[in-house]
């Protein structure tokens, strides 16, 4: 039988985290629900095994990546950047694309800055883009709600924390199964 294209598979899924930065942080909505969230898509996609990247925008005046994420993510340096799209950010882009990466998975701040920004390049340059709505934020609800239309009605995939994790899990009879399990309660 034949699966649905836009299913996540782990040999093309990669996530990128974006901007979730201590000086902006505590300004953003629900941000608790977005740090857990966040954390539940790293740790699951540590589990699996799948590439993780992550922004910092601006560092020095907005700060290093939040301490509430940072020793979940992989050792390394995080991707600095000056413009909203990650499109320009040290070969990020280029990066995706020579590790056969396809499908990205979006979380970050801000929504409708450069979350939207970097959504549209990558749907631009023939990235599928899943966006967790419950591992974004914005500091207005106004601003939320409109990058969730935008994101749709330019392409990208609307889903949540849990249907990531377990799309790309596809099946219940392995160890990594009861891990997932465990973070998504």
């Amino acid at each position: 039988m034949k699966r649905h294209s836009k299913i996540l598979q782990r040999d093309k899924a990669g996530l990128l985290v974006i901007d979730i930065q201590e000086r902006i942080l505590k300004v953003m909505l629900n941000h608790e629900t977005l740090v857990a969230n966040v954390n539940k898509l790293i740790n699951g996609f540590k589990i699996l095994n799948l590439p993780i990247f992550y922004t910092e925008q601006y560092p020095k005046g907005l700060g290093p990546t939040t301490g509430l994420i940072l020793p979940n993510l992989p050792p390394g340096e995080a991707i600095q950047k000056l413009t909203f799209s990650c499109s320009e950010a040290d070969g990020l882009f280029q990066n995706l694309k020579d590790n056969k990466l396809e499908q990205i998975v979006v979380c970050g701040i801000e929504s409708h800055v450069c979350v939207m920004q970097t959504v549209l390049d990558l749907v631009a340059n023939d990235f599928q883009v899943n966006v967790p709505i419950d591992s974004i934020s914005s500091r207005k609800e106004a601003d939320y709600s409109s990058a969730l239309m935008r994101f749709q009605s330019e392409g990208a995939i609307i889903t949540s924390t849990e249907a990531v994790l377990f799309e790309l899990l596809q099946e219940c009879r392995s160890e990594e199964f009861k891990q997932i399990s465990k973070l998504v309660k």
